[in-house]
Parts: structure tokens; C-alpha cells; sequence
């Protein structure tokens, strides 16, 4: 499972329909977090529950190679298997910004600051890289 050149991530087939299933059972701070960031409104083009290589993660741009994860109370006990996702993730070139539950449902316009400066500093990098 490598890198191509466009920045297309493989991703197991396997996981296509449960994507979908999760797309159509948002948790209400993913909703919260989609309706502040769908259609470009940070600048590039964000998914939902997008499968990127063995994993779904809960929202990526493809163009700068960036996941948003929203780690819920469940994640509490989860912490070694997100750490090894996440560092699998990052070995294929796709950084990872993960968020508190309730940090989405009570201090929105905070993440919402912190997904802008990370937008705006990868994309600053990939301008530079291509220049």
C-alpha cells in the first residue's frame, strides 16, 4: 500500500460500505464539525468517513493530505491502537489533527481556529514545495 505520486492513498475496498454506514450514523460532533467545514470553507475540499489505507478516518483532504479525527469517550481506552493508526497513517504521508468530543460540542469556534491554521500552514508548504 504506497504513496503515489498524485496523492492518492490506497485503501482496502473492504471498507468502502462501512465508510457509507458511518457516513449515514454521524455522532452529533461530527455533524457539528461537517456542516463548519464541507465545501471548501477552509479552503480545500474535506470527506466524511473516508477509508485511507487499512483505516476510515473520520474526515480527509485529499489535496494537503490531512485527517481530523474526533476522539470520542470510547477513545479513553483506545489510546494504543489510535497511536499505532495514527503512526501507520503518518508513515503513508497523511497527517493526522484529532479533537475531544466535547471539545467539537463546546468550544467549536476554538477547533475550528486550530483546522484553519493547520490548513493554512500545509497548504502554505505544499505551495512552497511546488514553486
Amino acid at each position: 500500500m504506497s504513496k503515489k505520486r498524485n496523492n492518492i492513498i490506497h485503501y482496502n475496498p473492504k471498507l468502502k460500505e462501512y465508510a457509507r454506514q458511518l457516513r449515514n450514523n454521524s455522532t452529533l460532533s461530527e455533524v457539528l464539525l461537517w456542516q463548519k467545514i464541507k465545501g471548501k470553507a477552509l479552503g480545500v475540499e474535506f470527506h466524511r468517513q473516508v477509508p485511507v489505507n487499512e483505516f476510515i478516518v473520520d474526515f480527509y483532504c485529499h489535496e494537503i493530505q490531512l485527517a481530523i479525527e474526533i476522539d470520542g469517550s470510547s477513545h479513553n481506552t483506545k489510546y494504543d491502537y489510535d497511536y499505532r493508526r495514527q503512526n501507520s497513517l503518518e508513515t503513508k504521508g497523511v497527517e493526522c489533527i484529532r479533537f475531544e468530543d466535547i471539545a467539537v460540542k463546546k468550544e467549536l469556534f476554538s477547533v475550528l481556529l486550530a483546522l484553519e491554521s493547520k490548513v493554512a500552514n500545509k497548504t502554505r508548504i505544499i505551495t512552497n514545495n511546488y514553486e
